[in-house]
Protein backbone atom coordinates (compact mmCIF):
# COMPACT_ATOMS: atom_id res chain seq x y z
CA UNK A 1 0.00 0.00 0.00
CA UNK A 2 1.35 3.42 -1.01
CA UNK A 3 1.52 6.38 1.33
CA UNK A 4 -1.08 8.16 -0.78
CA UNK A 5 -3.59 5.34 -0.27
CA UNK A 6 -2.79 5.24 3.45
CA UNK A 7 -3.33 8.99 3.73
CA UNK A 8 -6.65 8.66 1.91
CA UNK A 9 -7.92 6.00 4.31
CA UNK A 10 -6.67 7.97 7.33
CA UNK A 11 -7.85 11.32 5.92
CA UNK A 12 -10.42 12.09 8.69
CA UNK A 13 -7.76 11.78 11.40
CA UNK A 14 -5.28 13.75 9.28
CA UNK A 15 -7.77 16.56 8.65
CA UNK A 16 -8.65 16.92 12.34
CA UNK A 17 -4.94 16.89 13.24
CA UNK A 18 -4.18 19.63 10.71
CA UNK A 19 -7.17 21.65 11.95
CA UNK A 20 -5.94 21.36 15.56
CA UNK A 21 -2.48 22.63 14.57
CA UNK A 22 -3.92 25.57 12.61
CA UNK A 23 -6.26 26.56 15.45
CA UNK A 24 -3.41 26.27 17.95
CA UNK A 25 -1.18 28.49 15.79
CA UNK A 26 -3.92 31.12 15.49
CA UNK A 27 -4.57 31.04 19.23
CA UNK A 28 -0.89 31.36 20.17
CA UNK A 29 -0.29 34.13 17.60
CA UNK A 30 -3.28 36.16 18.77
CA UNK A 31 -2.29 35.70 22.42
CA UNK A 32 1.24 36.99 21.81
CA UNK A 33 -0.08 39.85 19.72
CA UNK A 34 -1.49 41.57 22.78
CA UNK A 35 1.97 42.09 24.27
CA UNK A 36 4.95 42.80 22.01
CA UNK A 37 8.42 43.31 23.51
CA UNK A 38 6.90 44.04 26.91
CA UNK A 39 4.69 46.85 25.54
CA UNK A 40 0.97 46.64 26.27
CA UNK A 41 -1.51 47.52 23.53
CA UNK A 42 -2.38 51.18 23.27
CA UNK A 43 -6.08 50.75 23.94
CA UNK A 44 -7.91 48.01 25.86
CA UNK A 45 -10.67 48.23 23.27
CA UNK A 46 -8.22 47.23 20.55
CA UNK A 47 -7.09 44.22 22.62
CA UNK A 48 -10.71 43.14 23.22
CA UNK A 49 -11.52 43.55 19.53
CA UNK A 50 -8.49 41.45 18.57
CA UNK A 51 -9.44 38.72 21.03
CA UNK A 52 -13.02 38.62 19.71
CA UNK A 53 -11.76 38.41 16.13
CA UNK A 54 -9.38 35.58 17.07
CA UNK A 55 -12.24 33.74 18.79
CA UNK A 56 -14.41 33.96 15.69
CA UNK A 57 -11.57 32.86 13.40
CA UNK A 58 -10.65 29.89 15.64
CA UNK A 59 -14.28 28.80 15.84
CA UNK A 60 -14.77 29.03 12.07
CA UNK A 61 -11.57 27.09 11.34
CA UNK A 62 -12.42 24.36 13.88
CA UNK A 63 -16.00 23.98 12.63
CA UNK A 64 -14.88 23.95 8.99
CA UNK A 65 -12.22 21.33 9.73
CA UNK A 66 -14.72 19.05 11.48
CA UNK A 67 -17.22 19.40 8.63
CA UNK A 68 -14.52 18.51 6.09
CA UNK A 69 -13.50 15.51 8.24
CA UNK A 70 -17.13 14.31 8.36
CA UNK A 71 -17.31 14.64 4.57
CA UNK A 72 -14.09 12.62 4.27
CA UNK A 73 -15.61 9.84 6.40
CA UNK A 74 -18.65 9.71 4.12
CA UNK A 75 -16.36 9.35 1.09
CA UNK A 76 -14.32 6.47 2.57
CA UNK A 77 -14.73 2.98 1.08
CA UNK A 78 -17.22 0.74 2.90
CA UNK A 79 -14.59 -1.65 4.22
CA UNK A 80 -10.83 -1.62 4.66
CA UNK A 81 -8.32 -3.06 7.13
CA UNK A 82 -4.92 -1.50 7.72
CA UNK A 83 -2.06 -3.17 9.59
CA UNK A 84 -4.10 -6.09 10.98
CA UNK A 85 -6.80 -4.10 12.69
CA UNK A 86 -4.91 -0.96 13.71
CA UNK A 87 -7.21 1.10 11.48
CA UNK A 88 -10.44 -0.55 10.37
CA UNK A 89 -12.96 1.12 8.09
CA UNK A 90 -16.43 -0.38 8.37
CA UNK A 91 -19.99 0.98 8.32
CA UNK A 92 -20.16 0.82 12.13
CA UNK A 93 -16.84 2.60 12.67
CA UNK A 94 -17.66 5.28 10.11
CA UNK A 95 -21.09 5.91 11.65
CA UNK A 96 -19.70 6.47 15.13
CA UNK A 97 -16.77 8.50 13.90
CA UNK A 98 -19.38 10.87 12.49
CA UNK A 99 -21.27 10.86 15.81
CA UNK A 100 -18.08 11.70 17.74
CA UNK A 101 -17.18 14.54 15.37
CA UNK A 102 -20.71 15.97 15.54
CA UNK A 103 -20.49 15.95 19.35
CA UNK A 104 -17.11 17.70 19.16
CA UNK A 105 -18.59 20.29 16.80
CA UNK A 106 -21.52 21.00 19.12
CA UNK A 107 -19.11 21.28 22.06
CA UNK A 108 -17.09 23.90 20.18
CA UNK A 109 -20.26 25.88 19.47
CA UNK A 110 -21.20 25.75 23.16
CA UNK A 111 -17.70 26.77 24.25
CA UNK A 112 -17.80 30.10 22.41
CA UNK A 113 -16.11 32.76 24.62
CA UNK A 114 -16.32 30.54 27.71
CA UNK A 115 -12.59 30.41 28.46
CA UNK A 116 -9.46 32.47 28.06
CA UNK A 117 -6.79 31.16 25.65
CA UNK A 118 -9.65 30.11 23.43
CA UNK A 119 -7.51 28.89 20.51
CA UNK A 120 -5.54 26.53 22.72
CA UNK A 121 -8.76 25.27 24.29
CA UNK A 122 -10.28 24.44 20.89
CA UNK A 123 -7.06 22.71 19.86
CA UNK A 124 -7.30 20.45 22.91
CA UNK A 125 -10.92 19.58 22.03
CA UNK A 126 -9.78 18.66 18.52
CA UNK A 127 -6.93 16.52 19.88
CA UNK A 128 -9.44 14.72 22.10
CA UNK A 129 -11.57 14.17 18.99
CA UNK A 130 -8.58 12.54 17.26
CA UNK A 131 -8.29 10.16 20.20
CA UNK A 132 -11.97 9.29 19.86
CA UNK A 133 -11.49 8.57 16.13
CA UNK A 134 -8.60 6.22 16.93
CA UNK A 135 -10.69 4.47 19.60
CA UNK A 136 -13.70 3.96 17.36
CA UNK A 137 -11.71 3.10 14.24
CA UNK A 138 -9.39 0.46 15.67
CA UNK A 139 -9.82 -3.21 16.47
CA UNK A 140 -6.36 -3.75 17.91
CA UNK A 141 -5.51 -3.47 21.60
CA UNK A 142 -2.33 -1.38 21.34
CA UNK A 143 -3.91 1.24 19.08
CA UNK A 144 -6.94 1.38 21.38
CA UNK A 145 -4.65 2.05 24.33
CA UNK A 146 -2.95 4.86 22.38
CA UNK A 147 -6.38 6.32 21.62
CA UNK A 148 -7.37 6.05 25.29
CA UNK A 149 -4.25 7.90 26.39
CA UNK A 150 -4.57 10.65 23.78
CA UNK A 151 -8.20 11.19 24.73
CA UNK A 152 -7.44 10.99 28.45
CA UNK A 153 -4.57 13.48 28.41
CA UNK A 154 -6.68 15.94 26.42
CA UNK A 155 -9.62 15.59 28.80
CA UNK A 156 -7.39 16.10 31.85
CA UNK A 157 -6.20 19.40 30.35
CA UNK A 158 -9.74 20.43 29.44
CA UNK A 159 -10.89 19.75 33.00
CA UNK A 160 -8.16 21.89 34.58
CA UNK A 161 -8.25 24.62 31.92
CA UNK A 162 -10.05 27.30 33.95
CA UNK A 163 -7.15 28.96 35.77
CA UNK A 164 -9.47 31.40 37.54
CA UNK A 165 -11.34 28.62 39.39
CA UNK A 166 -9.47 26.54 41.98
CA UNK A 167 -12.13 23.82 41.65
CA UNK A 168 -11.07 23.30 38.04
CA UNK A 169 -7.46 22.59 39.06
CA UNK A 170 -8.63 20.27 41.83
CA UNK A 171 -10.96 18.41 39.47
CA UNK A 172 -8.23 18.08 36.85
CA UNK A 173 -5.77 16.68 39.40
CA UNK A 174 -8.30 14.13 40.70
CA UNK A 175 -9.26 13.15 37.18
CA UNK A 176 -5.59 12.72 36.25
CA UNK A 177 -4.74 10.63 39.31
CA UNK A 178 -7.72 8.32 38.93
CA UNK A 179 -7.22 8.15 35.17
CA UNK A 180 -3.53 7.28 35.33
CA UNK A 181 -4.25 4.52 37.84
CA UNK A 182 -7.02 3.13 35.63
CA UNK A 183 -4.68 3.29 32.60
CA UNK A 184 -2.09 1.27 34.51
CA UNK A 185 -4.69 -1.40 35.28
CA UNK A 186 -5.78 -1.43 31.64
CA UNK A 187 -2.26 -1.79 30.28
CA UNK A 188 -1.43 -4.56 32.75
CA UNK A 189 -4.63 -6.39 31.80
CA UNK A 190 -3.89 -6.05 28.08
CA UNK A 191 -0.37 -7.37 28.65
CA UNK A 192 -1.78 -10.47 30.37
CA UNK A 193 -4.21 -11.04 27.50
CA UNK A 194 -1.39 -10.68 24.99
CA UNK A 195 0.78 -13.05 26.99
CA UNK A 196 -1.95 -15.72 26.97
CA UNK A 197 -3.16 -15.34 23.37
CA UNK A 198 -0.01 -14.07 21.64
CA UNK A 199 -1.94 -11.44 19.66
CA UNK A 200 -3.57 -8.04 20.06
CA UNK A 201 -6.17 -8.29 17.28
CA UNK A 202 -9.79 -8.81 18.37
CA UNK A 203 -10.59 -11.54 15.84
CA UNK A 204 -7.33 -13.39 16.53
CA UNK A 205 -7.94 -13.18 20.29
CA UNK A 206 -11.40 -14.70 19.81
CA UNK A 207 -9.91 -17.55 17.75
CA UNK A 208 -7.33 -18.27 20.46
CA UNK A 209 -9.89 -18.17 23.28
CA UNK A 210 -12.12 -20.66 21.44
CA UNK A 211 -9.55 -23.32 22.20
CA UNK A 212 -8.77 -22.30 25.79
CA UNK A 213 -10.46 -22.56 29.14
CA UNK A 214 -11.04 -19.51 31.34
CA UNK A 215 -7.87 -19.63 33.47
CA UNK A 216 -7.34 -17.43 36.57
CA UNK A 217 -4.65 -15.47 34.71
CA UNK A 218 -6.98 -14.78 31.78
CA UNK A 219 -9.79 -13.75 34.14
CA UNK A 220 -7.39 -11.37 35.90
CA UNK A 221 -6.45 -9.82 32.54
CA UNK A 222 -10.10 -9.31 31.58
CA UNK A 223 -10.96 -7.89 35.02
CA UNK A 224 -8.08 -5.38 34.86
CA UNK A 225 -9.13 -4.33 31.35
CA UNK A 226 -12.67 -3.79 32.59
CA UNK A 227 -11.37 -1.57 35.40
CA UNK A 228 -9.99 0.88 32.85
CA UNK A 229 -13.18 1.01 30.81
CA UNK A 230 -15.40 1.18 33.90
CA UNK A 231 -13.45 4.31 34.80
CA UNK A 232 -14.03 5.79 31.34
CA UNK A 233 -17.79 5.21 31.45
CA UNK A 234 -18.00 6.26 35.15
CA UNK A 235 -19.46 2.96 36.34
CA UNK A 236 -19.52 2.45 40.12
CA UNK A 237 -17.30 1.94 42.06
CA UNK A 238 -14.88 3.54 39.57
CA UNK A 239 -16.88 6.76 39.34
CA UNK A 240 -15.25 8.81 42.10
CA UNK A 241 -13.67 11.25 39.64
CA UNK A 242 -16.95 12.11 37.90
CA UNK A 243 -18.75 14.42 40.40
CA UNK A 244 -15.70 16.66 40.91
CA UNK A 245 -14.80 16.68 37.20
CA UNK A 246 -18.36 17.49 36.10
CA UNK A 247 -18.66 20.28 38.69
CA UNK A 248 -15.18 21.81 38.56
CA UNK A 249 -14.37 21.65 34.85
CA UNK A 250 -15.43 24.35 32.37
CA UNK A 251 -19.00 23.47 31.42
CA UNK A 252 -18.15 22.67 27.80
CA UNK A 253 -15.36 20.34 29.00
CA UNK A 254 -17.81 18.50 31.24
CA UNK A 255 -20.24 18.26 28.32
CA UNK A 256 -17.62 16.64 26.07
CA UNK A 257 -16.47 14.25 28.80
CA UNK A 258 -20.08 13.18 29.36
CA UNK A 259 -20.90 12.81 25.67
CA UNK A 260 -18.11 12.12 23.18
CA UNK A 261 -15.91 10.20 25.60
CA UNK A 262 -18.82 7.98 26.70
CA UNK A 263 -19.89 7.15 23.12
CA UNK A 264 -16.40 6.08 22.04
CA UNK A 265 -15.83 4.11 25.26
CA UNK A 266 -19.01 2.09 24.85
CA UNK A 267 -18.26 1.38 21.18
CA UNK A 268 -14.81 0.07 22.09
CA UNK A 269 -16.00 -1.82 25.17
CA UNK A 270 -18.71 -3.52 23.11
CA UNK A 271 -16.26 -4.61 20.42
CA UNK A 272 -13.73 -5.90 22.95
CA UNK A 273 -16.32 -7.88 24.93
CA UNK A 274 -18.59 -9.12 22.13
CA UNK A 275 -15.87 -9.76 19.54
CA UNK A 276 -12.55 -10.33 21.26
CA UNK A 277 -13.81 -11.99 24.45
CA UNK A 278 -16.99 -13.53 23.04
CA UNK A 279 -15.95 -17.16 23.73
CA UNK A 280 -15.87 -16.45 27.50
CA UNK A 281 -19.10 -14.46 27.71
CA UNK A 282 -20.41 -16.49 30.64
CA UNK A 283 -23.93 -15.92 31.93
CA UNK A 284 -25.48 -13.50 34.42
CA UNK A 285 -28.81 -15.38 34.56
CA UNK A 286 -30.05 -15.58 38.12
CA UNK A 287 -30.82 -19.28 37.85
CA UNK A 288 -27.85 -20.35 35.71
CA UNK A 289 -24.87 -18.10 36.39
CA UNK A 290 -21.71 -19.11 34.50
CA UNK A 291 -18.25 -17.66 35.13
CA UNK A 292 -17.18 -15.10 32.51
CA UNK A 293 -17.16 -11.36 31.97
CA UNK A 294 -20.96 -11.11 31.80
CA UNK A 295 -21.56 -11.60 35.57
CA UNK A 296 -18.85 -9.00 36.31
CA UNK A 297 -20.56 -6.44 34.07
CA UNK A 298 -23.93 -7.33 35.62
CA UNK A 299 -22.62 -6.54 39.11
CA UNK A 300 -21.13 -3.25 37.85
CA UNK A 301 -24.44 -2.36 36.18
CA UNK A 302 -26.61 -3.11 39.22
CA UNK A 303 -24.28 -1.26 41.61
CA UNK A 304 -24.05 1.75 39.26
CA UNK A 305 -27.84 2.00 38.89
CA UNK A 306 -28.53 1.86 42.61
CA UNK A 307 -25.66 4.04 43.83
CA UNK A 308 -25.99 6.65 41.08
CA UNK A 309 -29.72 7.18 41.56
CA UNK A 310 -29.70 7.11 45.36
CA UNK A 311 -26.83 9.58 45.71
CA UNK A 312 -28.32 11.88 43.06
CA UNK A 313 -31.38 12.30 45.29
CA UNK A 314 -29.49 14.44 47.82
CA UNK A 315 -27.54 16.67 45.42
CA UNK A 316 -28.09 20.43 45.49
CA UNK A 317 -25.75 21.23 42.58
CA UNK A 318 -27.11 20.43 39.13
CA UNK A 319 -23.76 19.41 37.68
CA UNK A 320 -23.13 16.93 40.52
CA UNK A 321 -26.67 15.66 40.07
CA UNK A 322 -25.96 15.04 36.38
CA UNK A 323 -22.69 13.32 37.33
CA UNK A 324 -24.38 10.80 39.62
CA UNK A 325 -27.15 10.44 37.05
CA UNK A 326 -24.40 9.57 34.54
CA UNK A 327 -23.25 6.76 36.84
CA UNK A 328 -26.76 5.32 36.78
CA UNK A 329 -27.05 5.70 33.01
CA UNK A 330 -23.76 3.84 32.57
CA UNK A 331 -25.42 0.96 34.40
CA UNK A 332 -28.46 1.08 32.11
CA UNK A 333 -26.25 1.12 29.00
CA UNK A 334 -24.32 -1.95 30.15
CA UNK A 335 -27.53 -4.00 29.97
CA UNK A 336 -27.21 -4.34 26.20
CA UNK A 337 -23.65 -5.68 26.43
CA UNK A 338 -24.68 -8.16 29.12
CA UNK A 339 -27.55 -9.37 26.95
CA UNK A 340 -25.07 -9.79 24.09
CA UNK A 341 -25.71 -10.43 20.45
CA UNK A 342 -26.42 -8.02 17.65
CA UNK A 343 -29.61 -6.65 19.21
CA UNK A 344 -27.96 -6.09 22.57
CA UNK A 345 -25.00 -4.21 21.10
CA UNK A 346 -27.38 -2.19 18.92
CA UNK A 347 -29.44 -1.19 21.97
CA UNK A 348 -26.30 -0.09 23.82
CA UNK A 349 -25.09 1.99 20.88
CA UNK A 350 -28.49 3.64 20.39
CA UNK A 351 -28.83 4.51 24.06
CA UNK A 352 -25.33 5.91 24.47
CA UNK A 353 -25.82 8.09 21.37
CA UNK A 354 -29.12 9.64 22.44
CA UNK A 355 -27.80 10.05 25.99
CA UNK A 356 -24.78 11.94 24.66
CA UNK A 357 -26.91 14.49 22.80
CA UNK A 358 -29.23 14.83 25.79
CA UNK A 359 -26.44 15.55 28.26
CA UNK A 360 -24.64 17.85 25.85
CA UNK A 361 -27.79 19.98 25.60
CA UNK A 362 -28.35 19.93 29.36
CA UNK A 363 -24.82 21.17 30.00
CA UNK A 364 -25.39 23.88 27.40
CA UNK A 365 -28.30 25.19 29.47
CA UNK A 366 -26.14 25.00 32.60
CA UNK A 367 -23.43 27.05 30.86
CA UNK A 368 -25.78 29.90 29.98
CA UNK A 369 -27.43 29.98 33.41
CA UNK A 370 -24.05 29.91 35.14
CA UNK A 371 -22.79 32.75 32.95
CA UNK A 372 -25.70 34.95 34.03
CA UNK A 373 -26.16 33.94 37.69
CA UNK A 374 -22.59 32.98 38.64
CA UNK A 375 -23.55 29.49 39.85
CA UNK A 376 -25.04 26.16 38.87
CA UNK A 377 -26.78 25.12 42.07
CA UNK A 378 -30.43 24.13 41.79
CA UNK A 379 -31.58 27.48 43.17
CA UNK A 380 -29.86 29.27 40.26
CA UNK A 381 -32.40 27.62 37.94
CA UNK A 382 -35.43 28.74 39.92
CA UNK A 383 -37.87 30.62 37.69
CA UNK A 384 -35.86 29.93 34.53
CA UNK A 385 -39.08 29.74 32.52
CA UNK A 386 -39.72 33.43 33.29
CA UNK A 387 -36.19 34.45 32.29
CA UNK A 388 -35.85 32.29 29.17
CA UNK A 389 -38.78 30.17 27.96
CA UNK A 390 -36.60 28.60 25.25
CA UNK A 391 -33.96 27.34 27.68
CA UNK A 392 -36.64 26.15 30.11
CA UNK A 393 -38.42 24.22 27.36
CA UNK A 394 -35.19 22.63 26.14
CA UNK A 395 -34.20 21.69 29.69
CA UNK A 396 -37.61 20.06 30.15
CA UNK A 397 -36.96 17.96 27.04
CA UNK A 398 -33.55 16.88 28.37
CA UNK A 399 -34.71 16.08 31.91
CA UNK A 400 -37.79 14.15 30.80
CA UNK A 401 -35.72 12.21 28.26
CA UNK A 402 -33.21 11.27 30.98
CA UNK A 403 -36.15 10.16 33.12
CA UNK A 404 -37.35 7.96 30.25
CA UNK A 405 -40.75 9.50 29.53
CA UNK A 406 -42.42 9.32 26.10
CA UNK A 407 -42.31 10.57 23.40
CA UNK A 408 -38.64 11.44 23.93
CA UNK A 409 -35.61 9.44 22.86
CA UNK A 410 -34.78 8.36 26.41
CA UNK A 411 -38.05 6.44 26.65
CA UNK A 412 -37.42 4.37 23.54
CA UNK A 413 -33.76 3.90 24.49
CA UNK A 414 -34.65 2.44 27.88
CA UNK A 415 -37.48 0.38 26.44
CA UNK A 416 -35.11 -1.03 23.80
CA UNK A 417 -32.45 -1.88 26.40
CA UNK A 418 -34.84 -3.40 28.91
CA UNK A 419 -36.69 -5.49 26.31
CA UNK A 420 -33.43 -6.86 24.89
CA UNK A 421 -32.20 -7.76 28.38
CA UNK A 422 -35.55 -9.30 29.29
CA UNK A 423 -35.52 -11.53 26.19
CA UNK A 424 -31.87 -12.59 26.62
CA UNK A 425 -30.87 -15.92 28.04
CA UNK A 426 -33.05 -18.87 28.97
CA UNK A 427 -36.28 -18.33 30.90
CA UNK A 428 -35.71 -14.55 31.24
CA UNK A 429 -32.59 -15.01 33.36
CA UNK A 430 -31.73 -11.30 33.32
CA UNK A 431 -35.10 -10.36 34.79
CA UNK A 432 -33.42 -9.47 38.10
CA UNK A 433 -31.27 -6.88 36.37
CA UNK A 434 -34.25 -5.42 34.50
CA UNK A 435 -36.11 -5.08 37.82
CA UNK A 436 -33.13 -3.20 39.31
CA UNK A 437 -33.06 -0.91 36.26
CA UNK A 438 -36.81 -0.21 36.50
CA UNK A 439 -36.46 0.56 40.20
CA UNK A 440 -33.59 2.95 39.44
CA UNK A 441 -35.64 4.67 36.75
CA UNK A 442 -38.47 5.18 39.23
CA UNK A 443 -36.08 6.81 41.71
CA UNK A 444 -34.58 9.06 39.01
CA UNK A 445 -38.00 10.40 38.06
CA UNK A 446 -38.17 12.16 41.44
CA UNK A 447 -34.98 14.21 41.19
CA UNK A 448 -35.51 15.08 37.52
CA UNK A 449 -38.98 16.40 38.37
CA UNK A 450 -37.49 18.42 41.25
CA UNK A 451 -35.31 20.22 38.70
CA UNK A 452 -38.32 20.91 36.47
CA UNK A 453 -40.38 22.10 39.44
CA UNK A 454 -37.75 24.76 40.17
CA UNK A 455 -37.47 25.78 36.53
CA UNK A 456 -41.21 26.23 36.03
CA UNK A 457 -42.17 27.50 39.47
CA UNK A 458 -44.61 30.45 39.30
CA UNK A 459 -44.52 31.50 42.94
CA UNK A 460 -42.65 34.82 43.24
CA UNK A 461 -41.90 34.64 39.53
CA UNK A 462 -41.86 38.44 39.23
CA UNK A 463 -38.45 38.67 40.90
CA UNK A 464 -36.93 36.52 38.14
CA UNK A 465 -38.31 38.46 35.18
CA UNK A 466 -36.04 41.39 36.02
CA UNK A 467 -32.94 39.35 35.10
CA UNK A 468 -33.54 37.59 31.79
CA UNK A 469 -30.83 35.33 30.34
CA UNK A 470 -28.71 37.30 27.89
CA UNK A 471 -29.24 36.72 24.19
CA UNK A 472 -26.52 34.26 23.02
CA UNK A 473 -27.46 33.15 19.54
CA UNK A 474 -24.92 30.39 18.85
CA UNK A 475 -25.22 28.51 22.18
CA UNK A 476 -29.02 28.82 22.07
CA UNK A 477 -29.15 27.39 18.55
CA UNK A 478 -26.90 24.52 19.63
CA UNK A 479 -29.11 23.73 22.63
CA UNK A 480 -32.25 23.91 20.51
CA UNK A 481 -30.66 21.59 17.94
CA UNK A 482 -29.80 19.05 20.66
CA UNK A 483 -33.38 19.21 21.98
CA UNK A 484 -34.74 18.72 18.45
CA UNK A 485 -32.51 15.64 17.98
CA UNK A 486 -33.73 14.14 21.28
CA UNK A 487 -37.37 14.78 20.34
CA UNK A 488 -37.05 13.50 16.76
CA UNK A 489 -35.21 10.32 17.80
CA UNK A 490 -38.00 9.67 20.29
CA UNK A 491 -40.72 10.07 17.67
CA UNK A 492 -38.81 8.27 14.90
CA UNK A 493 -36.13 6.10 16.58
CA UNK A 494 -35.91 3.80 13.57
CA UNK A 495 -33.92 6.52 11.77
CA UNK A 496 -30.91 5.74 13.97
CA UNK A 497 -31.73 2.18 15.03
CA UNK A 498 -31.95 0.93 11.45
CA UNK A 499 -28.59 2.47 10.60
CA UNK A 500 -26.91 0.98 13.65
CA UNK A 501 -28.31 -2.50 13.00
CA UNK A 502 -27.39 -2.27 9.32
CA UNK A 503 -23.83 -1.31 10.27
CA UNK A 504 -23.40 -4.19 12.74
CA UNK A 505 -21.93 -7.38 11.25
Amino acid sequence: MSYLELLKLASPEAIVTLTALVVLAIGVASGRGTVVAGVSPAKPQESAAGTAASTVVCTLVAVAGLIVAITAIVMLPPNADLFRGMLVISPLNSLFKIVCLVLALLTILLASRETSNYGEYLAIILLAAIGLLLLVGSEELLMIFIGLELTGLSLYLMTAFDKADIRSAEAGLKYFLFGSTASAFTLFGLSLIYGITGTTSFSAIADKLNTQMLSPLLFAGIAMTLVGFAFKIAAAPFHLWAPDAYQGAPVSSAAFIASGSKVASFVVLGKIMLVGFSPIHGSADWHAMVVGWSPVLAMLAAFSILLGNLVALVQTNLRRLLAYSAVAHAGYTLLGLIAGGREGFGATLFYTTIYAFTLLGAFGVVALVRRETGGDDLQNFAGLSARSPLLAGCMAVFMLSLAGLPPLAGFFGKFYLFSVAFAAGASHGLLWLVVVALFGSLISLYYYLIVLKLIFQTQNAEKFTASPIAHSVLPRMTIALAAAIVLCLGIAPQFLVSRILAALP
